[in-house]
């Protein structure tokens, strides 16, 4: 498999979906209900969906791909399986707030082994092959940077859908943040915040039982730019995805400012 090859593939479908996304908020959107917890879809997410899924089953006709709307296409149970966010910050999109991208990973057994996150309002995109770091789209390496403040980290939480809102572990985190951390960010596009923490714009990122379709790209994009995610009691992260049904919780963060962020939740 050439993943210098897929990371190509994915960033131009990605950046062509972005484009139809783009040009789609300029005109009226139709919004309709996703769910019983709140959540919106809209006609530009199928149609982002469409063309990704187009570009990329034509490349790689073999492997399945997981997209948020339609679920599994292509053959399950192979060894290459694509996971598609096709519009994340769809009910930012809905309100007329531009943030919002367009996610592709690519996963072996499981494994992230690529991640590419296009911004179609800044126009930029980074991708991440696993072990060959971080890009920007001028091709720089990212490195994301160590650099405390004594105001306290800015953070982004980010939460999966249906969680109750009295659920108690939301309720003792989000207390924790808001007490210790200069800022915490809840942007409705998880994509953007891990792309956020990798340029070093933000300090952290800390995730309540979030879905899978919108983390592996994000989270590898973060990783190879030298970001550390543990489990919020600090131990072991398991990257491996094995549907597109599995909620993960974590911190992420600097090495340096990871153990500073799990004690102020503890």
């Amino acid at each position: 498999m050439d993943l210098d090859h897929a990371r190509t593939v994915a960033v131009e479908a990605a950046e062509a979906a972005g484009a139809l996304i783009r040009e789609g908020t300029r005109r009226a959107l139709r919004v309709h209900a996703k769910g019983t917890a709140g959540d919106v879809v809209t006609d530009l997410d199928l149609a982002s969906e469409k063309l990704l899924l187009e570009r990329i089953l034509t490349a790689f006709p073999s492997h399945a791909v997981i997209a948020e709307e339609s679920g599994l296409n292509g053959s399950a149970g192979g060894e290459w399986t694509w996971l598609v966010d096709p519009l994340d910050g769809t009910n930012n999109v809905a309100i007329g707030l531009p943030a919002y991208v367009v996610g592709v990973a690519l996963c072996r057994a499981g494994l992230p082994q690529l991640g590419v996150v296009h911004d179609p309002v800044s126009g930029q995109t980074w991708s991440a092959v696993r072990g060959g770091g971080a890009l920007a789209s001028s091709g720089g390496r990212l490195s994301a940077p160590y650099a405390p403040s004594p105001h306290g980290p800015l953070l982004a939480w980010i939460q999966g859908y249906g969680i109750a809102r009295d659920d108690p572990t939301v309720l003792r985190l989000k207390a924790a943040l808001d007490l210790h951390a200069r800022r915490v960010l809840q942007l409705w596009t998880p994509l953007l915040s891990w792309a956020m923490l990798a340029r070093g714009d933000i300090d952290g990122i800390v995730g309540y039982r979030t879905g899978v379709v919108d983390l592996p790209a994000g989270a590898l994009l973060a990783q190879e730019a030298g970001i550390e995610i543990r489990a919020l009691d600090g131990g072991p992260y398991d990257e491996c995805v094995r549907g597109a049904s599995d909620v993960r919780s974590y911190v992420a963060a600097h090495p340096s400012a990871l153990p500073g962020l799990l004690a102020l939740l503890q």
